[in-house]
């Protein structure tokens, strides 16, 4: 579970088309290069009304509590997740984790499930995960303690939040374009933050307490934020295409794993799109839109007590020969995004029952061209 990472790029009105308020892309980066495959996971979670007694996570036991509909780009095998979006239309990205899991502890990607659990907002997401991350486990902190960084969004507000041991800090965005690379991301303006926090980090000998506290540099971080195909300007032009451009373009400069972009609309519907495989310049982003009967394919979960170590659908991918195939699929994703699009711009209230099977029938129009 250690030193999971990821680039995020994050675009809000007024760079964004019509009512697409703001437009969030992730791609997992691979940070060990071992041989094997990292694989991960697209999983759809009902909600339940009804809170079950205990919940189980990877690294700890905490209280359940009522659950809104989530999507999850989970590590293969992991209860938690990378990141992913909720029926309300909140969507988080892990962009770093280091030095997890510890005992007692909720780990990074416990954090971004719960908090798409149990948050009806990008702010109230935050609430949830400083109260379940702070609330259990060893106080103390160090340099050295437990990492993780995440961008929390919704339709009107987006949010960082670094969390190192018990101490938090949290930045609310305020600029149109914003693109992450993994490590802390909190600088000197500080919106929210743990009690007590510039006391607490003199006192731990993590700052002296000289100047201005700068969150990520007393950590030994610094942020860095830069577009990889040029960042966009105030035209209302970037729109989700533009978004899996940026995502290819970043990719195709380090090993990327699957990928995740979120449209999050205030009045429409919003829309989730996910590779389910590694490296988008040779991947298919395919759609998913929260409904009372949503359905997503079986291929892109492990088959259970099979030990099987890759999705289906992650295993014909791997076949592939991109060169034969990649005209064809690009020309799906893109007939997909058209047919998505014209649904939402004619379809403004709720889902309906024609986009249950959304994500499943795009995932098997892709197979089709693998074997």
């Amino acid at each position: 579970m250690s030193g999971i990472c990821g680039e995020v790029f994050v675009v809000l009105v007024p760079d964004t088309k019509s009512n697409q308020m703001v437009i969030f892309g992730r791609n997992g980066i691979r940070q060990v290069s071992d041989g094997l495959d990292d694989v991960t996971e697209v999983c759809y979670c009902p909600g339940s009304a009804e809170p079950s007694e205990k919940v189980t996570c990877d690294s700890v036991e905490i209280e359940g509590a009522s659950t809104f509909s989530v999507i999850l780009n989970q590590p293969a095998g992991v209860w938690g997740a990378e990141s992913g979006s909720n029926e309300k239309g909140v969507c988080i990205g892990l962009t770093f984790s280091e030095g997890h899991p510890v005992d007692g502890k909720l780990n990074a990607t416990d954090m971004v499930r719960l908090g798409l659990e149990r948050g009806a907002s990008a702010p109230e997401a935050v609430d949830r995960i400083v109260e379940l991350s702070t609330a259990a486990g060893p106080p103390g902190e160090s340099k050295e303690s437990a990492k993780a960084s995440f961008v929390i969004c919704d339709c009107n507000e987006i949010w960082l939040l670094n969390i190192v041991g018990s101490l938090w800090a949290a930045q609310k965005l305020l600029t149109n374009a914003t693109a992450l690379k993994p490590g802390l991301t909190i600088d000197n303006r500080i919106d929210r933050c743990s009690d007590g926090l510039a006391s607490k980090l003199q006192e731990a000998g993590i700052w002296d307490g000289s100047g201005e506290l700068h969150f990520s540099s007393v950590f030994g971080h610094d942020s860095t934020r830069s577009w990889p195909i040029g960042e966009p300007i105030d035209t209302k032009s970037f729109g989700i295409c533009r978004m899996f451009e940026t995502l290819r373009a970043a990719g195709s400069q380090r090993e990327s794993l699957s990928s995740h972009v979120s449209v999050l609309s205030r009045e429409g519907l919003s829309s989730h799109w996910f590779t389910a495989t590694p490296n988008p310049v040779e991947s298919v982003f395919k759609p998913f839109i929260f409904t009372a009967g949503a359905k997503i394919s079986p291929l892109t979960k492990l088959l259970a007590n099979t030990g099987e170590k890759l999705t289906l659908l992650h295993k014909l991918h791997s076949n592939r020969k991109w060169e034969a195939v990649g005209d064809l699929l690009q020309s799906l994703e893109s007939a997909c995004v058209d047919e998505v699009n014209r649904f939402i711009s004619e379809h403004s209230g709720e889902p309906n029952h024609e986009l249950d099977e959304l994500l499943k029938d795009c995932v098997e129009a892709e197979v089709k061209f693998y074997r």
